[in-house]
């Protein structure tokens, strides 16, 4: 698609969320902003094809704390947290949940991905309070630049620029830059560039 083209569609976009984008400001002032942000987002999360990521993306302009006009937001994909970033050329795959992450430029998540809010969004501590009642603790998860986590995997801490997540695997530690890394927990399979160690299973697994 042309630039001129695209430039218009995303005009066009912003202009057809202005209502939500104010409806957000209000509902926020009586549930809070991160509530307003999931009313919205399952809102909008159902409307398909190439429209519907444009007017995801003029809202999550509105509403993130950035998210650049080059991204592409999938269907079904829920946002929770206003906190979030999404930078240059990121494409989120369809029925993603995202919480407070920053998704560097370049990064590309594949369907069904989870990136929560770190690992202990729920306190656990106590046995004599439901798990529901104890607060947790909320942390910014960052996916280096040029980054690329398969389909199903779930994300609770940093991963490293240009790495590969493979599909279905839960990274649980911060992973380095430049490496593959699959399973549960997550684990290097090999560093990138290089493929000495290629294991042909594994990563047939990524897309």
């Amino acid at each position: 698609m042309k630039p001129a083209i695209k430039a218009t569609f995303r005009l066009l976009a912003a202009l057809a969320v202005l209502p939500l984008a104010i409806t957000h400001q209000i509902l926020g002032r009586i549930v809070g902003p991160d509530g307003s942000l999931e009313t919205h987002t399952q809102l909008l999360a159902w409307l398909p094809g190439t429209l519907g990521s444009y007017l995801r993306v003029a809202f999550c302009r509105t509403a993130l704390e950035y998210c650049s006009a080059s991204a592409t937001i999938g269907f079904g994909t829920l946002l929770s947290k206003v906190g979030a970033r999404i930078e240059a050329n990121v494409y989120i795959g369809p029925r993603c949940m995202l919480g407070l992450v920053t998704l560097q430029q370049d990064v590309l998540l594949g369907p069904a991905v989870q990136i929560p809010s770190g690992p202990q969004t729920h306190g656990t501590a106590r046995l004599d309070i439901p798990i529901r009642q104890q607060p947790g603790t909320q942390v910014r998860v960052t996916v280096g630049r040029d980054s690329w986590i398969g389909a199903g995997a779930i994300v609770l801490a940093d991963v490293g620029d240009q790495t590969i997540v493979g599909a279905g695997s839960i990274v649980t530690k911060p992973t380095a830059s430049r490496v593959v890394v699959v399973g549960n927990p997550a684990a290097p399979l090999y560093d990138r560039p290089s493929a000495t160690n290629l294991t042909p299973g594994p990563v047939a697994n990524l897309k």
